[in-house]
């Protein structure tokens, strides 16, 4: 970032390399829990501290405008701090809203510490393609690779452990919430040998920061906001109403949390894969027409046979929701400095996230409206066209420093 020094880690010693990967696993795997953790304990919790329906649906939507609103703010904040104090601080907000939240009564207080904690999530979202840029340059797509692994394994424990965590202890939901807080802490110790590593660099000093404004004014920043905000909006309708597509399918609640596995769970081996393919080429076109075409076959597949070919649709579903690495690898190839990553992250993930709480809401509204699933899915189907055309032009190589010099009028002013 300006505010840092850009010493990339490829001089220093293994174990400083080592604390770095260490520490940027640790955070990965923290950036989902807040949110996700509350799923399964809803219920218990609703009726524990009272929340009515409008305020369950607040909590269930604070995610979303914690992306957008702390993801804006992230870069400015990095710049401010330095990434790596800003990340130690974030955590600490983790810890602290995770753990407050699960010993207090009253559910305003609950909102606002889940907010706290929601903040400290975002702010490392957007700071993480940043800090890989800073410290491995010249191994984006492996360590893409690694962190998305992590994120995906954080976001399946928690959707996993927190109920017989809770169960374990005999303090249920508030005791599973607990967990996170206790693994957030941990992931914070790493962080702490980093901060010494936020320190003044000279040449920065008289270079103009990129910020997330003047990114929202080129081309390509605009065009990775609308590519992420369409492939979040076919994330959160997926995982928010596939379970209950299968179940009026007729499927068992067994079987359609199996077959949601099935969708979540290529996550973790394809993150490993996807990133590396990404940065060993300069134009990712090829892979973004082998992941965007299994959206609409699974999809039309979903809506002619539900029941005959589940697992077979829920595997292209799923490899379809693998554009979500892609993406986060190509924020940071489609910058050239630490600052142009997180400002483009930033930008990127702020706007798309807005978009992306369409998605959940707009397929409850088709669902009334027609009584079924098929104009839901179909409209999925259709939107996929549109992210593909998005993601084939985001896919070719080019830079968003580069474009901010070519327009200096529109991207400055």
């Amino acid at each position: 970032m300006g505010h840092t020094a850009a010493v990339t880690d490829v001089r220093r010693p293994l174990a400083a390399r080592t604390l770095v990967v260490v520490a940027i696993v640790a955070l990965a795997f923290n950036l989902r829990p807040a949110a996700v953790s509350i799923g399964p304990v809803l219920e218990d919790l609703r009726a524990d501290l009272g929340l009515s329906g409008a305020e369950a649906g607040l909590l269930t939507t604070l995610p979303v405008l914690a992306f957008a609103v702390f993801g804006a703010l992230a870069p400015r904040l990095a710049r401010a701090l330095g990434p790596h104090r800003l990340t130690f601080v974030a955590l600490l907000c983790v810890v602290a809203g995770l753990a407050g939240r699960s010993r207090v009564e009253h559910e305003s207080t609950f909102l606002l510490l889940s907010l706290l904690a929601l903040a400290g999530m975002a702010t490392g979202n957007v700071v993480l393609p940043s800090l890989v840029k800073l410290h491995f340059p010249d191994r984006i797509g492996l360590l893409t690779s690694v962190y998305t692994t992590s994120l995906a394994v954080g976001l399946t424990c928690a959707l996993t452990l927190t109920v017989p965590a809770g169960e374990a202890t005999g303090g249920g939901w508030r005791d599973g919430l607990l967990l996170w807080a206790l693994v957030a802490a941990v992931a914070a110790v790493p962080w702490i040998g980093l901060l010494r590593r936020d320190r003044r660099d000279p040449d920065a000093v008289a270079t103009r920061a990129i910020g997330v404004v003047e990114v929202g004014r080129t081309s390509l920043g605009r065009r990775m906001a609308l590519f992420f905000g369409l492939q979040s909006l076919q994330a959160y309708a997926v995982y928010g109403w596939f379970g209950v597509v299968y179940r009026d399918a007729g499927f068992s609640a067994t079987t359609a949390g199996l077959l949601l596995g099935v969708i979540g769970g290529l996550s973790i081996p394809l993150s490993l894969v996807i990133p590396r393919l990404a940065a060993r080429t300069d134009d990712q076109r090829p892979l973004m027409w082998g992941l965007m075409v299994c959206y609409p076959l699974g999809y039309l597949g979903l809506a002619i046979a539900p029941v005959a070919g589940a697992w077979l649709w829920a595997v292209l579903v799923g490899t379809g929701l693998c554009v979500f690495p892609l993406i986060l690898t190509l924020i940071g190839l489609r910058a050239r400095t630490p600052d142009g990553t997180a400002a483009l992250s930033g930008f990127t993930q702020a706007v798309g996230y807005l978009l992306a709480a369409v998605g959940p809401f707009g397929m409850g509204v088709l669902h009334d409206a027609t009584g079924g699933w098929t104009v839901p899915l179909l409209v999925l189907l259709a939107l996929a066209v549109p992210q593909l055309l998005v993601g084939l032009s985001v896919a070719k190589p080019e830079h968003v420093e580069d474009q901010l010099q070519r327009e200096p009028e529109a991207a400055r002013r």
